[in-house]
């Protein structure tokens, strides 16, 4: 198997990932989320070129090195990591506009 296995990961993280974390990405840029995932495809697909299977490590340390910071970032600021509550709370961290 080719880098199918590489691609093949990277769907099912972006899957779950975007599933499970959509409450904190409410008002993230469509911009932001498409060139967060592009950076991570491009990198396996480059690495892949240059250490072959290895390259899935990769794919695998950018997510969970995000989520390691993101329960960090959350607990240190009194926010659920899970449920993005207090969500008013939440939104003023991320200087977004609370909707009334």
């Amino acid at each position: 198997m080719g880098i199918e296995l590489e691609l093949g990961i990277l769907l099912i993280i972006q899957l779950v990932g975007t599933s499970v974390f959509a409450p904190f990405e409410l008002n993230t840029s469509p911009l932001k989320k498409i060139f967060k995932w592009s950076f991570l495809a491009l990198a396996t697909i480059v690495l892949y070129f240059f250490i072959g299977h290895w390259a899935i490590i990769i794919s695998l340390l950018f997510p969970l090195s995000g989520l390691i910071y993101h329960i960090t970032w959350c607990k240190k600021h009194g926010i659920d990591p899970i449920k993005a509550t207090p969500r008013k709370r939440y939104y003023e961290l991320k200087g977004w506009n609370w909707p009334d």
